[in-house]
């Protein structure tokens, strides 16, 4: 098993923060290291601690959502009550200027209202190679994505990567039904089609979400057998491109709890993420789908 240094490198920290969607969940990861581990683990660990946690307080400004500022704030308790006083300081001091940027980013990009946007079909392009608590997440920025990440091809295609391909069971159900004659096989093809118009994929998601209240869903982190290391999960898989895992079976859902074991047992996370979690099932499901829309900055 990798020493605690290079397990700590391999969670990709530093890059997660700088991405809008992974930042709060970044944050919240680092601040459970904080007061679960930082004192455990080696000096070199720990100065590696600290940058990404400083790092974490300047990137906050250009953030611009609700979460990412909750996010920040609980690093900074988290800080506050695992670092010695010289670094906590340090990044109380840079907690306070990252707030006051954040500040004027915000009034910046009130002023900037009205400028040119990126059309609505590139967003959705953009929005088509998110995953599903990314678009959740990108619906927080602005009116303008908001509007885009509700498109209802998106969230067909996040109902097909979670509970199977609607269109493709249709037609193998009438494909495998020898009573029905050709013209009436296609018929009922069509008038599958017809139907999908008509569903409202995001509101099917979230039934079918909630009805399957499992934080496998929510979770954005998982112990990949093959990399053997924790890694980012894209639509249930391992985000890692040079991954050669076909089967999500080796995929094991954890809670940043469990990074903190990862990083000081010399063993991989639970496979149950169920029994260490602070949050409900129904707490996790309920924030994820509370979000307004038609928002704007």
């Amino acid at each position: 098993m990798s020493n605690p240094l290079e397990k700590y490198q391999k969670l990709g920290l530093k890059e997660a923060l700088s991405r809008i969607y992974r930042y709060p969940k970044a944050c919240k990861e680092l601040s459970f290291i904080l007061r679960g581990a930082y004192n455990k683990l080696p000096k070199n660990v720990q100065a590696l601690i600290f940058q990404d946690t400083l790092t974490a307080f300047r990137l906050l400004p250009p953030m611009q959502t609700s979460s990412a500022v909750s996010a920040a704030h609980l690093l900074l308790q988290s800080a506050e009550a695992s670092l010695p006083k010289q670094k906590k300081n340090l990044a109380i001091t840079e907690f306070k200027h990252a707030k006051v940027a954040f500040k004027r980013h915000s009034k910046s990009c009130q002023d900037a209202k009205g400028t040119v946007q990126l059309p609505q079909d590139v967003l959705i392009h953009i929005f088509s190679f998110l995953d599903m608590p990314s678009l959740v997440s990108v619906e927080l920025v602005s009116w303008s994505w908001n509007l885009a990440a509700s498109d209802n091809h998106l969230w067909q295609s996040q109902y097909n990567v979670f509970f199977g391909n609607y269109m493709n069971s249709s037609k193998t159900k009438v494909q495998q039904s020898n009573k029905v004659v050709k013209d009436k096989k296609h018929a009922l093809l069509q008038e599958d089609e017809a139907s999908q118009n008509c569903v409202d994929w995001r509101e099917a998601f979230k039934r079918a979400y909630i009805g399957n209240s499992s934080k496998n869903l929510t979770s954005d982190r998982g112990f990949c057998g093959h990399c053997n290391a924790v890694v980012w999960l894209n639509n249930l898989k391992c985000s890692n491109v040079h991954c050669g895992l076909k089967s999500q079976k080796q995929i094991k859902h954890i809670l940043p709890s469990q990074v903190v074991e990862y990083l000081l047992e010399d063993r991989s996370p639970m496979i149950s993420s169920s029994d260490s979690d602070s949050e409900s099932d129904e707490e996790s499901i309920s924030r994820l789908w509370a979000y307004p829309k038609h928002l704007q900055l």
